[in-house]
């Protein structure tokens, strides 16, 4: 049985203090959420996780970082290493998200160095990726979506699937209020698995998690998770509120 994930991408947001605030209020409302086969992850910034691992140590709820270097150590300012990751107990990492790939200009082929270096430090990832606007309308979402995870993913043996966890974005539903359908998510979900499978055994596409990421919200959560292949969300702004965080968290 696959597990559920419901994980929250908190990207460039929340001081400290609100961290603080919003991590122990969370941890309050799930306690009061029945939760069968289903994690739960929150990706706070970097200056703040620690302090979120630390917190949430004897609770249900996992810390993930939003990225990392491909590199164990260097000249890089600014960067993070997946060592440095290790060392505050955090063991996921979010790669390939668009806005990662968008603003900095992140590859494939670097996102290739990325999973190979996180799984060399044993992190689990949550792989994203997704198509524009211009992909979905031009029909070429399936093509871009299969470029994306070959390029990146399909270098790995079958083993290696026990630490990845898939995030299908549709990037024109990020943070715009559009979500693609429930219906559209699922035939996306089948299609990933599918590829997946026929890449590697059966079994590795039945047992990989494959989550939804899109303007996932209380007033959708249930539908979109009750498909067949969607095994949860990657959740974006409704991460940031607690009452909406937790009715996503209880919809699955």
């Amino acid at each position: 049985m696959r597990t559920k994930i419901v994980a929250g991408n908190w990207k460039m947001n929340k001081t400290y203090q609100e961290t603080k605030a919003l991590v122990k209020e969370l941890k309050h409302a799930v306690k009061e959420i029945e939760l069968d086969n289903t994690r739960v992850v929150i990706a706070p910034t970097f200056v703040n996780l620690q302090k979120a691992s630390k917190m949430t140590k004897n609770s249900v709820i996992e810390v993930a970082a939003q990225n990392m270097h491909q590199a164990a150590s260097g000249a890089y300012t600014g960067e993070i290493s997946a060592q440095m990751l290790k060392s505050i107990y955090v063991d996921t990492v979010i790669l390939g998200h668009s806005e990662r790939r968008e603003y900095f200009g992140e590859t494939d082929e670097l996102l290739a160095e990325k999973v190979n270096a996180a799984l060399d430090n044993d992190l689990e990832i949550i792989f994203c990726f997704g198509e524009v606007l211009e992909d979905r309308k031009q029909g070429n979402h399936f093509k871009v979506v299969e470029s994306q995870i070959k390029h990146a993913l399909f270098h790995l043996d079958s083993a290696a699937w026990s630490k990845i966890i898939l995030a299908y974005e549709p990037v024109w539903a990020i943070g715009t209020g559009e979500t693609a359908t429930p219906e559209q998510a699922q035939e996306m979900h089948a299609f990933i698995r599918e590829l997946v499978a026929g890449r590697y055994m059966s079994d590795v596409a039945e047992e990989v998690s494959i989550l939804y990421g899109g303007s996932v919200k209380p007033s959708n959560a249930q539908e979109i998770f009750s498909k067949n292949d969607v095994d949860g969300g990657l959740i974006g702004g409704a991460a940031l509120k607690v009452e909406d965080f937790s009715a996503i968290i209880a919809a699955i």
